[in-house]
Parts: C-alpha cells; sequence; structure tokens
C-alpha cells in the first residue's frame, strides 16, 4: 500500500508589538494568534518563565496536549474495533521541560496519566493492552525525540 501524505498549514501571528517592536527585550510582548482555515483562534504567549502571559496557551502546553489528545484518540478507535466500551476518558498529563544555562532546552520526557472508565464486564487486560498499541500508533509520539509513557488507571463503570 502506498504512503499517504497529510499537509497542515497554520498561521502564527505576533500580537505583541507595544509601540516600539523588539528594541528591548522587556518592551514587547509574546502574545500571538494561532490560526488555521475555518477554527477558532487559539491565543498565545510564552510561558510565564519567560516573560509570557500565564492565561494564554504557550508552545509547552500545546505539545503536552498535542501527544495526550492523540494517545486518547488513537486509543478510543482501538477500543471501538476491539468492543471494547468506553465511558469517560480524562488524561492529566505532565511533561518535563529542562532549560540549560545558555537559554536553550528540551522537553525529557511526558508521563500520560489517562483515567479511563469501561462499561461494566469490560475486559481489563484487553483496554490496558490497547493502551500500549496507542501510544505505538500515536503520530505526535512517534514524531517527539523523548520518551513518552503513560500509566492508565482503569475503572469499571458499575453494574445497573
Amino acid at each position: 500500500m502506498a504512503e499517504k501524505s497529510h499537509h497542515y498549514a497554520v498561521t502564527v501571528t505576533w500580537t505583541g508589538n507595544q509601540g516600539s517592536g523588539t528594541a528591548s527585550y522587556r518592551g514587547y510582548s509574546r502574545d500571538h494568534l494561532i490560526q488555521a482555515e475555518g477554527k477558532p483562534a487559539i491565543e498565545g504567549s510564552s510561558d510565564p518563565a519567560f516573560r509570557g502571559d500565564p492565561a494564554r496557551w504557550n508552545p509547552e502546553d500545546l505539545l503536552l496536549a498535542s501527544l495526550s489528545a492523540c494517545h486518547k484518540l488513537w486509543y478510543l478507535g482501538l477500543c471501538a474495533e476491539a468492543g471494547v466500551v468506553v465511558l469517560n476518558y480524562e488524561d492529566h498529563a505532565e511533561g518535563e521541560m529542562v532549560e540549560e544555562p545558555n537559554g536553550t532546552g528540551q522537553f525529557t520526557s511526558v508521563l500520560l496519566r489517562p483515567r479511563v472508565t469501561l462499561a461494566a464486564g469490560a475486559d481489563l487486560e484487553k483496554a490496558r493492552t490497547l493502551h500500549h498499541l496507542a501510544h505505538q500508533k500515536c503520530f505526535i509520539a512517534r514524531s517527539v525525540n523523548f520518551p513518552v509513557a503513560h500509566e492508565p488507571r482503569l475503572l469499571l463503570a458499575a453494574q445497573d
């Protein structure tokens, strides 16, 4: 089967010129808008540690959210195909980023902690195995150069 190629396009527009552009490091806002055709804009900034607005999404938040959402989407699809009924899914993901003395940095790890409620009588072992498979298939996790681990917590809904 031939490979498929998918193309994505976004526009990131800096909105933080406070009158003098980047004439000084402290003289501009890190605010920006992330836009894609037909979708609501995302208000972005940098992490507050880097003079950003804490009320706006930063690139680190978005990377973590992308990893979590990708895993969830694969997991739900795999469960649907395998006959494992998921009733609720909530992930409390965390990531670790280190900053080097010269100001550069990188993520060193991400931990996904999905809390999944399954229909009464679901096969817990199969549900757990599908998390491993979702991890192997997740496009975003396969694209990063740091480990992405997952510690799912599986719960069974009460019998009616």
